[in-house]
């Protein structure tokens, strides 16, 4: 009997290009003439995956993070890797804002996911493994369908397809 083919849903975001946007994002604040002297400031935690931002006002807070968008995009960082918390009060009259960079599909996610795969009567097996899904099924065009099912889809985070075999 032939082995089942079979792939992994997987959400990782690469915290190396997110440490060099988030340097970069720290010179542009340095070299635009508008954040300049505004008194902003950038900090990332690797180990907590957390991005804060602190800033004198939510228009400024708003522009800072939309420079670090900018730099995450060009290092190719998909922007729903970062979920953004709402604007909090800081000390000495600052906003502060938090943002955390997606790590892994939790369990209601992937229950969608696969509630939604199933839905869709594709001839294939879902399993929830921890933090991804695996995706096993006799045919690879059934598992080509489901790929493509699930691009166009939205799940709020990124999605990337692994051990295709």
């Amino acid at each position: 009997m032939a082995k089942d083919n079979s792939f992994d849903i997987v959400s990782e975001t690469d915290m190396q290009e997110v440490e060099n946007a988030f340097n970069n994002t720290e010179k542009g604040l340095k070299q635009r003439y508008d954040l300049k002297d505004s008194g902003s400031k950038v900090d990332f935690d690797k180990g907590a995956k957390t991005i804060t931002v602190l800033a004198p006002s939510d228009f400024v807070s708003g522009q800072v993070i939309d420079v670090l968008n900018t730099n995450l995009i060009k290092r190719k960082v998909d922007l729903k890797a970062v979920s953004w918390g709402t604007p909090q009060d800081a000390s000495g009259g600052m906003i502060r804002t938090v943002g955390v960079i997606q790590q892994g599909i939790e369990q209601d996610v992937a229950k969608r996911i696969s509630k939604d795969i199933k839905a869709q009567k594709f001839k294939v097996k879902v399993q929830i493994e921890s933090d991804k899904l695996r995706v096993s099924g006799p045919k690879r065009d059934d598992l080509q369908e489901v790929i493509t099912f699930l691009r166009e889809q939205d799940y709020g985070i990124p999605l990337q397809f692994t051990n295709y075999r």
